[in-house]
């Protein structure tokens, strides 16, 4: 015979085909114990009243057994040993929690509906918050947040040292033409000053190779910027400073993203590089998401605008996304990178599912096919491929005395 067993907040309902309670056996009428309890239950754990109860009605010649939900049915058919069906949500269940609060009364289980009302509202909160605190210790989220204060601060690095350029232009504008490196102007600004300083010696000093130097330090007699004052230019320093800092903490950040992703997905690690790696799984949003994304998916992660715009306009759909930054791709010729988005998004997803679900490390493996596949794919196609020309024809009409005709639109 069948039973269909229905989980509630107070604890296990059997029923038989015709949606008769057949027997029941309830949890401690306490929040902490429920609260337990259902917390084994969603992680896929036998609980002792789930046991009492298939143990009791078997012996009555129960023995298959209907859930609504199929982790614990795989468990009960683990553990247990007997046959069973998830069915999904029922009538029955649902029934049965519409009026659960008359029949926790009834039950005596609580004194009144409003006495369960306030247990459920308790045992939610407790869940919802064990949640959160178990959520918290995923490593990954806080790769993610690593990835979104890496994002944020090269914004704010760009907008302040810009600020600087510009500022400081006003009293050597040529500087800005000699040194592209941010960090590099903003340490000869903080520590040079005023353009006087700029010498051939001192730039030397600072690591400027010896010919950039010798064209900067000519300039210096010729300079088109105003003089300004020694407030003026300390003001400048100590932004300098300041913005120095912040790259600084941009290094510790990219240390701390390396060692982290060695900890979380290192596979990923081996195949993609620990920036690469960490930017899929941030837009995946976890590395539980991202093990569950085909490798289509994976190849134009960063890409959804273009992607979009593509079924929207019906222009022709991205080939990659943000593994454009993988230097295999963004090395090679134009004709290869889809190609090789390919093989790379295939061995990415088989990556991150190995490290989501505490596989083996593999990353050696993966990278030396992922090697061999790019050779084969540069040897393949060393050049374009040749597209055929679409000639358009205009349309041709033949006119009443049978000759041939440039179609006219009629007039009317």
């Amino acid at each position: 015979m069948k039973a269909l067993i229905i989980e509630t907040v107070i604890g296990f309902f059997a029923f038989d085909e015709k949606g008769e309670v057949i027997d029941k056996e309830l949890f401690v009428n306490r929040a902490e114990s429920i609260v337990n309890a259902l917390k084994m239950v969603g992680k896929g754990l036998l609980v002792p009243e789930l046991t009492s109860l298939i143990s009791r009605i078997a012996l009555n010649g129960f023995d298959v057994f209907d859930f609504e939900g199929k982790s614990l049915a795989d468990v009960v058919q683990r553990d247990l040993g007997f046959s069973v069906e998830v069915v999904g949500p029922t009538e029955t269940g649902k029934r049965l929690r519409a009026d659960l609060p008359k029949v926790a009364t009834e039950l005596r289980y609580v004194d009144d509906e409003a006495a369960l009302r306030e247990l459920s509202r308790t045992v939610s909160t407790s869940i919802s918050r064990v949640a959160v605190k178990e959520a918290a210790h995923k490593r990954d989220l806080l790769l993610i947040q690593a990835i979104h204060a890496i994002d944020e601060l090269d914004s704010s690095l760009n907008i302040f040292s810009t600020r600087v350029r510009e500022w400081y232009g006003y009293h050597f504008p040529e500087l800005n033409n000699f040194i592209e490196k941010h960090d590099t102007f903003l340490r000869l600004v903080n520590l040079l000053g005023a353009r006087q300083n700029f010498t051939l010696d001192n730039l030397k000093d600072m690591e400027i190779p010896e010919s950039r130097s010798r064209v900067i330090a000519d300039v210096i007699s010729s300079s088109m910027g105003a003089d300004l004052d020694e407030n003026d230019l300390e003001t400048i320093r100590d932004l300098s400073a300041s913005i120095m800092e912040l790259y600084k903490a941009r290094r510790k950040l990219d240390g701390y993203v390396e060692k982290l992703m060695g900890e979380v997905a290192p596979n990923v690690k081996m195949l993609a590089g620990s920036s690469l790696g960490a930017r899929l799984i941030s837009l995946a949003g976890g590395l539980e998401n991202i093990s569950r994304m085909p490798a289509s998916t994976i190849q134009i992660l960063g890409a959804e605008k273009a992607l979009f715009r593509s079924m929207k306009t019906g222009a022709l759909p991205p080939k990659h996304g943000a593994i454009f930054q993988h230097q295999d791709i963004h090395q090679a010729l134009r004709w290869q990178r889809g190609k090789i988005a390919r093989a790379l998004s295939g061995k990415i997803a088989i990556a991150v599912r190995v490290d989501a679900f505490k596989g083996e490390f593999m990353g050696e493996r993966l990278k030396m096919e992922l090697d061999t596949r790019v050779r084969e794919i540069k040897t393949k196609y060393p050049r374009p491929p040749v597209r055929e020309k679409v000639v358009e024809r205009r349309t041709e009409r033949r006119t009443p005395n049978g000759h041939r005709g440039k179609g006219r639109r009629s007039r009317g």
